[in-house]
């Protein structure tokens, strides 16, 4: 699939893992859009990458601002007429999150609020454009934490993870994967659900993987050429049970 001309929507992508994946992207080739809720920060993004010579630019998109992103897709379909990948990676944990016995249910809500419907009307909003491209590409950022199979399996490294919100939000979000892939099934658009691995990032302030190396499996899907693979729940060390 060829490189040249086309267009990628990266949400949250003004640092962490959301700004290795749109630097990757445009390294590639991609000409990249920075989501940010931050204005400032996105457009700070960008101009980093335009000075390393990538193509980029900034576009305010705030997942709790269901406007913003109506006025993003409205800018993106004036400047460009479609879009070739939209990679869902904005998202948050907030650690008032906990087992269901105790998790504040504010904080369940927002996370749920932003994690899974905020990436479900960036979704809807972007998929008039990705629909005039050519064998368009979505990318959704999850998590093992979003495995039902995994949760319920004592054997497993998450099955003490137990933030109720944030985990139900993934696998929410995994749901939005399964369907959107048979929703689209003939339409040439492919959509997965890639977890990065366990990454550093502000998200939680630890893990063993950096942004850059989270970054390499969700760039490797949003770039798959025309025999891509579609519905898939994909993680470093292979394929992970929905």
């Amino acid at each position: 699939m060829a490189n040249s001309n086309r267009v990628a929507l990266v949400t949250g992508a003004n640092k962490g893992i959301g700004l290795a994946i749109a630097r990757r992207l445009a390294q590639a080739g991609v000409h990249v859009i920075v989501g940010a809720r931050d204005e400032r920060r996105g457009h700070t993004a960008a101009e980093q990458l335009i000075a390393q010579g990538l193509s980029a630019q900034s576009v305010h998109l705030d997942l709790d601002d269901w406007k913003s992103i109506t006025d993003a897709a409205a800018t993106i379909d004036a400047e460009h007429g479609a879009l070739d990948i939209l990679v869902n990676n904005a998202g948050i944990f907030d650690f008032a999150d906990a087992p269901p016995s105790k998790a504040s249910l504010e904080a369940v809500r927002r996370v749920i609020d932003i994690n899974f419907l905020g990436t479900l009307a960036v979704t809807q909003a972007m998929l008039p454009l990705l629909r005039k491209a050519h064998s368009a590409r979505i990318v959704n950022l999850s998590s093992s934490l979003g495995s039902l199979t995994l949760n319920g399996d004592p054997a497993s490294t998450y099955y003490s993870q137990r933030f109720i919100g944030y985990n139900a939000s993934k696998a929410a979000l995994n749901m939005l994967t399964v369907q959107l892939h048979e929703e689209l099934r003939d339409t040439g658009i492919a959509v997965n659900s890639v977890s990065p691995g366990f990454v550093k990032t502000d998200l939680t302030g630890y893990g063993t993987m950096t942004p850059e190396e989270g970054a390499k499996l969700p760039v490797k899907y949003a770039l798959l050429g025309e025999d891509a693979i579609s519905g898939k729940f994909v993680e470093p060390d292979g394929e992970t049970p929905w």
